[in-house]
């Protein structure tokens, strides 16, 4: 049997299917689950008016409170982890046992204890057997009402038998969700850890490939410095200086690996933006677009800050509810160029409000690449939003140019 997984959100729909591991979430785990308790207000109120002989009312209320003892044992503990599955469907049982010995001897608005007995089989049960148990619990809720309760049978199928059906059955997809959702989670997670060690391993490469040959040199160089001091001085003091030199140039080495480590890359940001997009509620529309070969490293990097400046503020300021991003190749009188552009459907920008420092700094990062930067109102609502797009220039592409004159690119 596959046991749901656990789940790191705090979202009630989510804390449904993961462990309450503090007070937090062991609120919103009940929450979610005590808006089913609603279907509890009749057989109260059933209860509470009387009617009914004081050992009866004892009865039904001892087994009312069974019932809601199986039910909040099967989804707020069984639906986190299933130790031994002998136990759930022994707590299931009983749960059933129950539901059929209190909407029989007590009155028809005990029927809706059957809703509980839909929902427990959706949230606990493996998809197979909720499958078969929800409609044997629906047919079973209707032959009671019928032949112990005298309620008609169209009047129970149509109301409370259609109720307990669906909702049985909506739970069943509640918790499909949350697994899906969980796998995905773990999923990405996975990638991540596996892009982290491969990075790792990339740069342990690049590092032995850098200082391996240098310090093996220098190595060599000292001993043979050692051996020589006594008798050749002179000698010595070359191999010093080579020792120097080529630490120098191991130095200079590691600098730029360290310098390209720490290069913003336009595929990287892309992805970050969707992922930053997605977690601030905003829509986002990225393209999964590598960087073109024509593009020179320090305009991909000026790019690269450009849309992760833009996202930023999408995300902090704008209060937009859809972000697109687009990279276009256009051919322009001074060569091609590579333009990204940042539209959202938010506020905008304030009357008179200038460039911050963000903008300003994009533009002179871009300007000594041999960009530009321009920014104004977007394509929103009632002209709301902000459109922010970044333009450099491509080292020689004349097939992309070839294909944007031929397509009608705008000049």
């Amino acid at each position: 049997m596959n046991e749901p997984l656990d789940l790191g959100d705090r979202h009630p729909l989510q804390s449904f299917g993961r462990p309450a591991t503090d007070r937090r979430a062991a609120r919103a785990k009940a929450g979610w689950i005590g808006i089913w308790l609603i279907f509890m207000a009749a057989p109260v109120k059933d209860l509470a008016d009387g009617g009914r002989s004081t050992a009866a009312t004892v009865l039904g209320a001892l087994g009312l409170a069974a019932f809601v003892g199986c039910y909040l044992t099967l989804v707020f503990r069984y639906t986190t982890r299933v130790l031994t599955w002998r136990w759930v469907y022994a707590t299931y049982a009983a749960l059933v046992l129950l539901a059929a010995a209190l909407s029989t001897w007590m009155d028809s608005a005990w029927l809706g204890l059957w809703v509980y007995v839909a929902v427990s089989a959706g949230a606990v049960l493996p998809t197979g057997q909720a499958l078969w148990v929800i409609p044997a619990v629906t047919g079973a809720m209707t032959a009671i009402g019928v032949y112990a309760q005298g309620v008609g049978a169209a009047d129970l199928i149509t109301g409370l038998g259609v109720t307990t059906f669906l909702v049985g059955f909506a739970m069943t997809g509640v918790r499909h969700l949350i697994r899906t959702t969980v796998q995905l989670r773990q999923a990405r997670a996975t990638v991540a850890q596996l892009a982290a060690n491969e990075e790792r391993l990339r740069l342990a490469r690049d590092l032995h490939d850098l200082l391996g040959h240098s310090l093996s040199l220098i190595t060599l160089k000292s001993e043979l410095a050692g051996r020589m001091l006594p008798d050749h001085p002179d000698r010595a003091a070359q191999q010093v200086a080579d020792i120097e030199q080529v630490s120098r140039q191991a130095l200079v080495d590691v600098r730029e690996a360290v310098t390209g480590y720490r290069r913003l890359t336009l595929p990287g940001q892309l992805a970050g933006a969707r992922t930053a997009l997605t977690a601030a509620g905003v829509e986002p529309a990225v393209p999964l677009e590598e960087a073109p070969k024509a593009l020179d490293e320090e305009c991909e990097a000026a790019l690269a800050w450009a849309l992760r400046e833009a996202v930023t503020n999408v995300v902090r300021h704008s209060g937009a509810s859809h972000c697109a991003v687009t990279l276009t190749r256009r051919q322009t009188l001074a060569g091609p160029v590579l333009e990204l552009a940042v539209e959202d459907d938010g506020v905008g920008p304030a009357a008179g409000s200038g460039h911050g420092n963000g903008l300003t700094g994009l533009t002179e990062r871009l300007e000594a690449v041999g960009g530009v930067l321009e920014v104004g109102s977007g394509g929103g609502r009632k002209g709301r939003g902000f459109r922010l797009a970044a333009r450099v220039p491509l080292a020689g592409d004349p097939a992309g140019a070839a294909a944007e004159a031929a397509l009608g690119s705008p000049a």
